[in-house]
């Protein structure tokens, strides 16, 4: 599958439904899905929505982890256990359930971003405040990604 990508500026309707970029329709239908499943990012106040295959890929992956653990337990119910599947209906709009929304705070104005493998969905003032280049350790960043060989 070929990743999300892009930055795009968008509006949620009074019924919390909002168009998905063409971009990303497209790499939905190339995995021949027209269904996002949006969640609770595990500790950011954002979404996040994955195409069937990948979220399937995600939860098998945490399914083979130990259920035992404090980590693993806060990721199933943060972030599985917040799983609602949406589907993209004719005019291309996905609806962001109710719940979600309150979790993310999020307001009219919303920002969609293509991660590769999935999509975040951030109300448009927090992600603002979260991505301002003056608010991070510029040194500290640029030293990790480069271990990272990024």
């Amino acid at each position: 599958m070929l990743g999300f990508s892009g930055k795009h500026y968008k509006s949620l309707d009074s019924k919390g439904r909002v168009i998905v970029p063409a971009p990303f329709r497209e790499i939905l239908s190339l995995s021949n899905s027209s269904k996002l499943i949006i969640t609770n990012d595990v500790f950011d106040k954002c979404l996040c929505a994955y195409a069937a295959d990948e979220w399937q890929k995600l939860i098998d992956r945490a399914n083979e982890l130990p259920q035992t653990s404090d980590a693993v337990k806060f990721y199933m119910r943060r972030v599985i256990g917040s799983a609602i599947e949406s589907e993209v209906d004719k005019q291309g709009r996905v609806l962001v359930a109710p719940a979600l929304r309150v979790d993310a705070a999020l307001n009219s104005e919303i920002v969609l971003l293509g991660l590769g493998n999935r999509i975040e969905v951030w109300d448009r003032s927090e992600l603002e405040g979260m991505a301002d280049p003056a608010r991070i350790d510029k040194k500290t960043i640029k030293e990790e990604l480069a271990a990272l060989g990024l």
